[in-house]
């Protein structure tokens, strides 16, 4: 599946009340989310001695669909497409990169 097919599939199941400007339900449900998944990782540090099992692994890929699904979302109010933050950003890591370098 590609970003374009990702966000027209995820922008069907959008369920939450439409503002003129409504990024901020989308945002506070991604940063829920990514607190998810980093409540997992921090069990795994805790009671896993930093052993990844599958199961937490299965956890963490169904809470990353989650932060991709509000990241999507937030594109969407925001009229960007996933490709075009994903472009935009390879190309200040890029930059970032080269002026390291």
């Amino acid at each position: 599946m590609n970003f374009e097919d990702y966000q027209s599939a995820a922008s069907k199941t959008a369920l939450y009340p439409r503002r003129m400007s409504n990024v901020e339900y989308p945002t506070l449900g991604l940063a829920g989310e990514a607190g998810e998944v980093a409540n997992i990782v921090k069990k795994i540090q805790r009671d896993h001695d930093g052993v990844l099992t599958e199961e937490t692994r299965a956890k963490l890929k169904d809470e990353l669909g989650d932060v991709l699904w509000y990241i999507s979302a937030c594109a969407d109010e925001l009229g960007l497409t996933l490709a075009e933050i994903a472009e935009f950003n390879i190309q200040k890591l890029a930059k970032r990169h080269s002026a390291k370098g």
